[in-house]
C-alpha cells in the first residue's frame, strides 16, 4: 500500500502546489506502479543484468554522450522557450530538478527517451513528436519522461535501449539473460511513467489521445477511431502462443498501457491530485492492472 507523509505542513504545501513528489521510504514516486518496484529492487541482485548496466555507463560516457550533444538542439530559455516552459512545468509538478532535453531530427517517428546516468540524464524529442502535437499532449510525454528520472530508472532505461539496438556487444553472455530482465522490468516502469505524464497534465482524454496518436502515426485515421473497440483487442492479446512476443519487448502493448492508465485516473490518488474525491486505493487499484497485463 502506498505510503503517505501526513505531515501537516507538507500536505497543505502538497494541496497548494499540486506536486506529487518522492516517497521518503521508497525512493520512487508516490504513484508508481508496485509491479515496477518490485522488480527493479531484484535487478541488482542479478550479475547478468549488473554487468551490462556497467558497460552501458562507460558506453553512453564515451561515446553516446558525444552523438546525442553532436546532432540534437537543446531546449532552454532562447532555445524554444516555450517547449523549456513545458518542460519546467512537468519537472515542478514531479519535485524534481529540471532536466536537459534535446529535439532530435527525427520526422518519421513519434517518439521520446530518456537516457544517461542517475547524475546526468537526458530527455530527448523526436521533432515529429514536437511538430504533431499540441502542448498538453506534450506535456503528457514530457511528464511521462520525468516519470523515468524521478523514479530512478534512467540506467535500466538505457541499459535496455541498447541491448535492443545490438549495441553491447563485448558482454555478448550477458546480454540475452539481462535483456529479459531488463524488458520484463521496463514494461511495468513504462505503467508507472504513463501515470507521471497524466499527473502532469492532469487531463485524462489528452493522456488518451497522445497514447492513440502513438498507436496509429496519423492524425487523419486518429478522427475514426473507437476507443472501446480498439481496448477490446486486450482481449485477444491474452490468446494463443503470440502473446509471448511480448517478454521480447521493452514496452507493453498499448492497449494494455491504455487500460492501465484509465484504471490509475479512477484511483483515489490521483482524483485527490484534480480535487476530486472518491475512487480506489492505489493497491487496489494496481492489482487489477497487474490483471490486465498479466504476460509482463
Amino acid at each position: 500500500m502506498t505510503a503517505y507523509d501526513f505531515d501537516f505542513l507538507t500536505y497543505i504545501n502538497r494541496q497548494n502546489q499540486g506536486r506529487s513528489g518522492r516517497d521518503e521510504k521508497t525512493g520512487f514516486g508516490e504513484y508508481a506502479f508496485a509491479g515496477d518496484l518490485r522488480v527493479l529492487r531484484r535487478l541488482d541482485r542479478l550479475r547478468p543484468v549488473r554487468i551490462v548496466v556497467e558497460a552501458t555507463v562507460r558506453f553512453w560516457k564515451a561515446v553516446q554522450k558525444n552523438a546525442l550533444l553532436g546532432s540534437s538542439v537543446k531546449v532552454n530559455r532562447r532555445q524554444f522557450p516555450e517547449l523549456h516552459n513545458l518542460v519546467v512545468e512537468c519537472a515542478e509538478t514531479l519535485d524534481i530538478a529540471v532536466p536537459t532535453v534535446y529535439v532530435a531530427q527525427n520526422l518519421a517517428s513519434l517518439n521520446a527517451g530518456t537516457y544517461g546516468t542517475d547524475d546526468e540524464a537526458f530527455i530527448v524529442l523526436n521533432s515529429a513528436l514536437v511538430d504533431r502535437l499540441s502542448p498538453e499532449e506534450l506535456k503528457f510525454v514530457i511528464g511521462h519522461e520525468c516519470g523515468h528520472i524521478q523514479n530512478n530508472h534512467v540506467v535500466y532505461h538505457t541499459a535496455a535501449n541498447f541491448l535492443s539496438q545490438g549495441v553491447i556487444t563485448f558482454v555478448k553472455w550477458a546480454a540475452v539473460p539481462a535483456r529479459l530482465a531488463l524488458n520484463g522490468w521496463s514494461r511495468r516502469g513504462e505503467i508507472t511513467c504513463d501515470r507521471a505524464g497524466l499527473i502532469c497534465c492532469r487531463d485524462e482524454q489528452v493522456a488518451l489521445r497522445v497514447m492513440m496518436k502513438l498507436a496509429l502515426g496519423s492524425e487523419k485515421l486518429f478522427e475514426q477511431i473507437d476507443l472501446d473497440e480498439y481496448l477490446s483487442q486486450v482481449d485477444g492479446i491474452k490468446e494463443g502462443v503470440g502473446r509471448f512476443q511480448e517478454y521480447l519487448a521493452s514496452h507493453p502493448y498499448l492497449p494494455k498501457r491504455v487500460r492501465a492508465l484509465q484504471l490509475f485516473a479512477k484511483s483515489a490518488y490521483y482524483r485527490e491530485l484534480i480535487n476530486e474525491r472518491g475512487g480506489q486505493a492505489l493497491d487496489e487499484v494496481d492489482r487489477e492492472v497487474e490483471n490486465v497485463i498479466q504476460v509482463l
